[in-house]
């Protein structure tokens, strides 16, 4: 349970040092470190966003009230359990969020008893089916059962979802959407697609279900958000947008690994601050790995070579 609490706790936190320094790379790679030179640049078209605004305003204020929750995890729990209200709420072997549940957050009637919450203009008296309610009472449950620290909020999840694989669902989105509030919805989903692999074993070629090798990882990721990938690493890298050696890294964007930008032998998609998800090697689960610093910093016998913005328009 909550075994990706890791990406909460990184947050904010420096990623891993490489061996050598930028300038060095610049020059064992020459001009093709050059973005315009490896492929498309990224434009930074706007799509959708993951969170719709109503519910992301709501998640902001029901926060609020217990200091030290961050926003992320109610916004992660509503998107899993009913997509934000865009969906019905999600069956899964606890039966939803719990057994009976009710309203957008699938709400026990015990759950809500303990935790109603009366939201700005919600229903009086409080109920799970009102949008309002449900979040702000999401939040006073979450934060009784520990969620204000962050060695009781794997706990405090668990408590409501009753189910593992949520959990690290929730924990992986909710970091992301803290990094970048204004995470859009292709890499919403990628995020959340690759944390719902953690877990599934490296096969070389693999494209899931039972396996992924990196690029297959990456691409069934974005496939779920609707952007169509190349099939291996370096076309896929090749396919850009490649943003500006020394961009700041965002949830749902690709990193790439090899001896240059014309040799790229890995992939891993960000899903915190100096956090990728990836499918390193034969032998190895999908996993969260440390980013390198910057490009052009070591990863193991090869380079950090750049770094991709998939958009929805591709």
């Amino acid at each position: 349970m909550g075994n990706r609490g890791a990406v909460l706790v990184v947050l904010g936190v420096a990623a891993l040092a490489g061996s050598i320094g930028l300038g060095g790379f610049v020059a064992l790679l020459g001009s093709a470190t050059d973005a315009s030179s490896a492929g498309p640049v990224a434009s930074g078209a706007p799509s959708a966003p993951a969170v719709p605004t109503n519910w992301a305003v709501l998640e902001q204020g029901a926060a609020l009230t217990c200091p030290g929750l961050p926003w992320g995890v109610l916004a992660a729990i509503g998107r899993v359990v009913s997509d934000s209200g865009r969906a019905a709420p999600s069956v899964s072997a606890s039966g939803g969020a719990v057994p009976g549940g009710e309203g957008p957050l699938s709400f026990s009637p015990a759950a809500f008893a303990s935790a109603a919450t009366l939201g700005p203009g919600g229903a009086e008296p409080p109920s799970p089916l009102d949008t309002t309610d449900a979040l702000y009472s999401l939040a006073t449950f979450l934060c009784r059962a520990g969620g204000a620290s962050a060695g009781g909020l794997s706990t405090a999840i668990y408590s409501f979802l009753a189910d593992e694989h949520q959990v690290d669902d929730v924990e992986v989105l909710a970091g992301a959407l803290d990094a970048a509030p204004g995470l859009d919805e292709a890499a919403a989903t990628a995020v959340l697609f690759a944390a719902g692999a953690l877990g599934i074993p490296y096969v070389w070629g693999g494209t899931g279900p039972n396996g992924y090798d990196c690029s297959g990882l990456v691409q069934a990721a974005y496939r779920s958000g609707g952007v169509v990938l190349p099939r291996v690493a370096q076309d896929q890298y090749d396919a850009g947008p490649v943003l500006a050696v020394g961009s700041a890294t965002e949830p749902g964007d690709l990193v790439f690994f090899g001896t240059s930008v014309s040799d790229v032998s890995h992939v891993g998609i960000v899903v915190a601050p100096g956090v990728m998800i990836d499918a390193p090697y034969t032998g190895v689960q999908v996993r969260e790995d440390a980013l390198p610093a910057s490009v052009g910093d070591g990863w193991g016998g090869e380079y950090f070579v750049g770094v991709t913005r998939p958009e929805a328009s591709l």
